[in-house]
């Protein structure tokens, strides 16, 4: 057994440069994996797809450049759902360091599809199939002030457009015109939501969160106050599982190629756990 007194012995150096290159070169050869997608991703996905014709949806960004990895794939698969189903979009931030985060998401998502795009009708164009209504302090303000109205509110928008003169903005008045309202947050955002908007006016509320703060949030899965929640980048890649197999949208999934790097690692580290646990009994057993 000598070769288990070895690898008890192993310099702990040579385990982070194992798992650096089982983390890094999945990211290198990016592999997609399929996913068994979960009831609340299910539920997600369901939320978003059934929004009616004349009804928005609102997207809240509220992760920072810390939260990217698993967050941005949730806003990318959101606004691919959306404007694949041509649901009119409104998103906003509730605060400032999300803004350039939510810029970057849309124009990238609004130029896949526009690039694509045959006509002016099946383009996505601004002021007529979505807005950013971008920053307005403090959170609850906005939150409370878009039940009564939500051009005075955002008298304009991120660009500096009035909004009260944009297409979209003159059939979208108020709560009472939005179905659902998503929260891509990597803090307690979403329950600021279902305290203020939901309680007060009754609009369906969806989440995407952190894998790390999940525990926090499905009790309000179960009670019915969140219509669906997508957890990590696991959720994100059983969103974009969904997306693939019953809407035909065949982008590039950034949740499913990353998935099989954190995959891996976890693998190794299962390896070296039931390594060093059948070193450890053997070292006892021969005490």
């Amino acid at each position: 057994m000598k070769i288990f007194d070895r690898l008890m012995a192993i310099d702990r150096r040579i385990i982070y440069i194992i798992l650096a290159i089982v983390t890094v070169i999945p990211l290198i050869f990016p592999i997609q994996q399929k996913v068994r997608v979960m009831s609340p991703t299910e539920k997600f996905f369901t939320s978003v797809d059934t929004i009616h014709q004349d009804k928005a949806l609102i997207i809240d960004f509220a992760y920072d450049p810390q939260s990217i990895p698993e967050m941005e794939p949730m806003a990318f698969a959101v606004l691919r759902h959306a404007f694949t189903k041509r649901i009119k979009v409104l998103a906003l931030a509730l605060y400032v360091q999300p803004l350039g985060l939510a810029q970057s998401a849309l124009d990238q998502i609004v130029n896949e599809f526009n690039s694509q795009a045959q006509s002016n009708a099946d383009s996505i164009i601004y002021g007529r199939d979505y807005v950013f209504l971008g920053w307005q302090p403090p959170p609850i303000i906005p939150i409370i002030g878009m039940g009564e109205s939500i051009t005075n509110v955002y008298q304009h928008d991120y660009y500096g457009n009035q909004t009260d003169t944009l297409p979209l903005m003159k059939k979208i008045k108020n709560y009472s015109n939005v179905e659902l309202l998503v929260s891509i947050s990597h803090g307690s955002i979403p329950l600021t939501w279902v305290y203020y908007a939901q309680n007060r006016f009754g609009v369906q509320v969806s989440a995407g969160v952190v894998s790390v703060s999940a525990s926090d949030f499905y009790p309000y899965l179960q009670s019915g106050q969140f219509s669906g929640l997508l957890v990590g980048m696991k959720g994100a890649a059983e969103y974009e599982e969904l997306l693939e197999t019953r809407l035909k949208i065949q982008k590039r999934r950034k949740a499913s190629e990353s998935l099989s790097s954190i995959t891996f690692a976890h693998i190794a580290i299962i390896i070296f756990i039931i390594i060093g646990n059948i070193g450890f009994f053997i070292k006892r057993r021969r005490k």
